[in-house]
């Protein structure tokens, strides 16, 4: 019975701890290749011409 409350219990919190650690984001960082620059009108990678 303490088995099963236990197990219970850690994949009831489990969970929880998870989005915990994660939701603190709010903004992911683009990272475009090498000889492009990141666009935020087209949300996208662009070559760098010039």
């Amino acid at each position: 019975m303490i088995k099963t409350l236990l197990v219970a219990t850690a994949l009831t919190v489990a969970p929880m701890m998870a989005f915990a650690q994660c939701s603190g984001h709010k903004d992911q960082a683009m990272t475009c290749a090498a000889g492009t620059v990141y666009d935020a009108d087209s949300n996208s990678c662009k070559t760098v011409t010039g």
